[in-house]
C-alpha cells in the first residue's frame, strides 16, 4: 500500500494517490495492526517454548518484540490521519490546497521514520531468538546463526538510512534480504519440519 500511495518529495502526487487509494489506505492501516498484533502473540509463544534454554534472554526477546509492535501501532496514527487530511475528514481549510497537500506528506514522512526507528527492534528480538534457538537443540544451528546474521542486517539497514540515506537506497533491497530469508525459514522450519521436545532432543543427543 505504501509503494503505491507514498511519493517522497512529492506532496501533490502523494495526496492525490491518498484520495485515489483511500480503501486501500484503510486496509493497510487494519493490516498492519493486525500483524503487529499477532507478532507480538508469536513473541510470547516462542518464549514459552524457549524459555527453558535461557528464561532472561528469552524475557529479552519480548521486550523487543513488544517495544517494536508498540511503535508499529502508534505509526498507524500518522498514517489514518493522512488519510483524514487528504480526504477532508478533519478541518485543515486554513492551510489552503498547497498547505493541506504538504501536511500529507509530513504525516506519511513521519510514519516512514517510524518505520525505520521500529526496525531497530524488529532488527534486535531476531538476535536473542536465534542465540535460543541456536543452544536449545530444537532448531539446527543453522537457523540460529541466520536469524542472528539477519538482525544484524536490519540495524545496519536502519542506521544506513539514517547516516547515509543515498547509500541506502542502493543497497537497502539487498540487505534485508538476509533477515527475510531468515523470518522465513524460520517460519517454514516450524510449519513443516516443527521441533523436537527438550527431552527428546536430548535423548537423540546422548544417542548419538
Amino acid at each position: 500500500m505504501r509503494g503505491k500511495v507514498y511519493v517522497p518529495g512529492d506532496a501533490a502526487t502523494t495526496t492525490e494517490n491518498v484520495i485515489a487509494n483511500s480503501g486501500l489506505v484503510r486496509i493497510g492501516v487494519v493490516a498492519d495492526l493486525i500483524q503487529a498484533t499477532v507478532l507480538l502473540f508469536l513473541g510470547m509463544a516462542l518464549y514459552l517454548l524457549l524459555k527453558h534454554v535461557n528464561e532472561n534472554v528469552g524475557q529479552a526477546m519480548v521486550v523487543f518484540v513488544a517495544i517494536a509492535t508498540t511503535i508499529i501501532c502508534l505509526n498507524m496514527v500518522f498514517q489514518f490521519t493522512a488519510l483524514l487530511v487528504a480526504t477532508g475528514g478533519t478541518d485543515v481549510a486554513a492551510l489552503g490546497p498547497e498547505g493541506t497537500d504538504a501536511l500529507v506528506l509530513l504525516l506519511l514522512d513521519i510514519q516512514h521514520y517510524g518505520y525505520l526507528i521500529a526496525q531497530i527492534f524488529t532488527g534486535l528480538w531476531l538476535i536473542p531468538l536465534g542465540y535460543l534457538a541456536y543452544m536449545s537443540g530444537m532448531f539446527p544451528k543453522w537457523l540460529g546463526v541466520l536469524l542472528i546474521v539477519g538482525g544484524v542486517f536490519y540495524l545496519i539497514d536502519l542506521l544506513a538510512w539514517f547516516l547515509v540515506p543515498d547509500v541506502a537506497e542502493t543497497i537497502s533491497d539487498f540487505v534485508v534480504i538476509v533477515p527475510s530469508v531468515a523470518e522465513i525459514s524460520m517460519i517454514l522450519y516450524l510449519l513443516i519440519k516443527g521441533v523436537k521436545a527438550p527431552k527428546q532432543a536430548e535423548q537423540t543427543s546422548t544417542s548419538t
